[in-house]
């Protein structure tokens, strides 16, 4: 993978560069041969999907600093914003350039599998009967094509949407051009007829320019010729004042204006005609000052996230079966489970359906009174929504924090929360300047006289089909001391001119820095007093500079440190008299690692917390975060067991430090593939 030869700042790596070495490790994954063929090209779709997200947030974020006039060398770890635009465009272009390598290679690789992914120039009889009919019938009703000429105000093109941009060479040599955009209804992969044992796929794309006599029949051209464009936008969200306006009315309004954003990145295929290209950056007013990027024939690789299966099992993943939870069943009540004691769900290794099950019970049970969920992200199709409408028709007071700014999920929000509202559920749409990302439920149930708390927190989203993918705790409680602090959160939601005080909870924005901070002053007590100083942790992606200051602090102190990091890591660990005693590692596998752990040695008296937030300014500065104790023991030593085979993983795990080169953890004695391992681990744990 490309090392990126940057000047920034000694103690810190640029986060956006970090982020680009992170999706670096996900383009190995679609490299490394020991991945099943179709997998891998599923990874160079996360890949893909990666860099748009990327370049309509982060690349995004650092052109606004450049058009503001702002240098944005403190903010950007000691480079400027201009700089930083190039230095990240000629990091994207090498490992796009590398991704088609990669896809080269897969495709000779599927070849050797009788797979065949075909274009327009590989047709034969038979294949070309059944694309002129799945044209006709599928394909053709989906277009949308815009002719254009000097006269014609070309219109927004759709953000991340591919284009084939068609040029007509027509009779006395004048041209024609036109868009094509690939419609989305369609599925990208069109799987052909079957022959002898041989599968035939096309591209959309292919299936388009096989077609292209039957789109631009009207006109009498010489030649045609179509290549692919693609433009990313902005993806920030710009809000109205208008106060005649709901708040869901401002974010729906401001997804749709997402769509005409400001251009952040132009990708074209780069045989595309030279005359072609300048007119197409003319109508859409790009010049060279954007990051304008030469690519291959094919964009939004996307899309081979959902590459078709083909019903080729060996070419795939083994698909496990989510294990239950040792003591918890499904058909028992669960209420009555947790009263007794506490229960810890991972998933994907243990099933989901134990947070639906109780979400189930709580709206037919006639004891439980209210409801209180915080929901950032839910499936498409979502039980936890059913449910908690179930709860609402059946009387129980039903609260719902929805955040509508969740990136990306926006508009699937806007739809729930609409469908929840009709119903009846309360809804609550977070706290003003504040994002809600903690994921955390509080049900009340009449026991007695009184009423008792149960509920959940977990370090992920309420969403069964990431529950399958992501790797999360879920702690199902009764704990009142817990649940009482849980309730004090959803009062803040209401009345957050008040800043509560919390027992237990450790909550962002008004603790999270603070709290972390005395555990680490605690630590390097410790080591002062010539005892063990050491903090363990996980977590997705660590940027804010006075964590990690803190963290060197711990270091230059002595104290071990161990950190588990799958994303941007601003860090630079092991770098003497400044970071030693610290290690960090990436694990990138078949599961997207999304768990949080903050673990403190407290000199033998371990305290150890799962948590929503990550170590960003915005995690600690501008979300409701929610950081919980673990306090029985038994669950405690489940997840440091869990921690350490992660932190043992030498298969998938990458060192992580100033070369950026994303180097495998190597150990030659004994394989270690953590998510395998720890799906062992539980398999073992129902046996015992």
């Amino acid at each position: 993978m490309t090392k990126p030869e940057v000047s920034q700042n000694n103690s810190y790596i640029n986060r956006e560069i970090s982020w680009l070495q992170f999706n670096a490790r996900v383009l190995q994954e679609a490299q490394d041969e020991t991945v099943p063929l179709i997998e891998r090209l599923r990874f160079l779709g996360i890949f893909s999907n990666n860099l748009d997200e990327f370049f309509k947030v982060r690349y995004a974020t650092v052109k606004r600093i450049v058009q503001a006039g702002k240098g944005g060398k403190n903010q950007l770890g000691g480079i400027r914003a201009k700089e930083l635009l190039e230095i990240i465009t000629q990091i994207v272009i090498n490992q796009q350039s590398e991704s088609v390598a990669i896809l080269k290679e897969i495709d000779e690789e599927l070849k050797k599998e009788n797979i065949y992914i075909i274009d327009e120039t590989q047709i034969d009889d038979a294949q070309h009967d059944f694309i002129k009919k799945y044209f006709l019938r599928t394909v053709s009703p989906a277009l949308v094509t815009i002719i254009l000429n000097d006269a014609v105000v070309l219109p927004n093109l759709k953000d991340s949407a591919a284009y084939l941009a068609v040029r007509m060479l027509m009779p006395g040599d004048k041209k024609q051009f036109a868009l094509i955009e690939i419609p989305k209804s369609v599925n990208r992969f069109v799987v052909l007829p079957k022959q002898g044992d041989k599968d035939f796929i096309i591209l959309i794309d292919d299936l388009l320019r096989h077609c292209l006599s039957d789109i631009f029949n009207i006109f009498e051209y010489k030649s045609i010729s179509a290549h692919m464009i693609k433009i990313t936008r902005d993806g920030e969200l710009d809000f109205e004042s208008d106060l005649s306006k709901s708040f869901i009315e401002k974010i729906s309004d401001s997804v749709k204006h997402r769509q005409i954003g400001e251009p952040v990145r132009f990708v074209y295929d780069k045989t595309i005609n030279k005359e072609t290209l300048r007119f197409l950056m003319s109508k859409m007013g790009i010049d060279d000052t954007d990051s304008v990027i030469p690519g291959g024939r094919y964009h939004n690789r996307r899309d081979y996230m959902g590459f078709p299966s083909l019903g080729r099992t060996d070419l795939m993943y083994d698909k496990i079966e989510a294990l239950p939870i040792k003591g918890l069943s499904l058909q028992d009540s669960i209420f009555k489970a947790i009263s007794k004691k506490d229960y810890l769900l991972y998933a994907p290794y243990q099933t989901f359906a134990y947070v639906v099950k109780f979400l189930r019970e709580a709206a037919l049970d006639p004891k439980v009174r209210t409801i209180k969920i915080t929901i950032y992200r839910l499936a498409e199709i979502s039980h936890i929504a059913s449910s908690l409408i179930n709860a609402a028709i059946n009387g129980k007071a039903v609260t719902v924090s929805i955040e509508l700014r969740a990136r990306f999920d926006e508009q699937a929000n806007i739809d729930y929360a609409q469908q929840m509202e009709e119903e009846g559920v309360n809804l609550i749409f977070g706290v003003a300047g504040l994002k809600v990302h903690s994921k955390m439920c509080v049900i009340e149930r009449e026991e007695g006289k009184k009423l008792k708390r149960y509920g959940f927190i977990s370090t992920g989203n309420f969403n069964e089909s990431t529950a399958k993918i992501y790797t999360d705790y879920t702690l199902f409680t009764a704990s009142q001391k817990i649940l009482k602090d849980v309730s004090k959160i959803f009062e803040f939601f209401l009345t957050n001119y008040k800043i509560n005080r919390y027992k237990h909870l450790i909550v962002s924005p008004h603790y999270t820095q603070k709290s972390v901070f005395k555990f680490i002053d605690n630590e390097i007590e410790n080591v002062r007093n010539g005892k063990e100083g050491i903090i363990r942790l996980k977590m997705n992606s660590i940027s804010s500079y006075p964590m990690i200051d803190k963290l060197y602090e711990a270091s230059r102190a002595g104290v071990k440190i161990q950190m588990i990091v799958r994303g941007l890591c601003c860090l630079i660990p092991g770098v003497k008299g400044m970071s030693e005693n610290i290690e960090v590692i990436s694990v990138i596998d078949k599961f997207l690692e999304h768990s949080r752990i903050y673990i403190f040695g407290n000199d033998g008296d371990t305290k150890l917390y799962i948590s929503s937030a990550d170590w960003m300014t915005r995690n600690i500065e501008n979300r409701v975060e929610v950081s919980c104790p673990i306090y029985d023991e038994d669950i405690k030593k489940e997840i440091i067991e869990t921690f350490d085979i992660s932190w043992n993983d030498n298969v998938k795990a990458r060192l992580l430090n100033d070369s950026q080169e994303n180097e495998y953890r190597v150990n030659e004695k004994e394989k270690v593939r953590s998510q395998y391992a720890v799906y062992d681990y539980y398999l073992k744990k129902l046996e015992d």
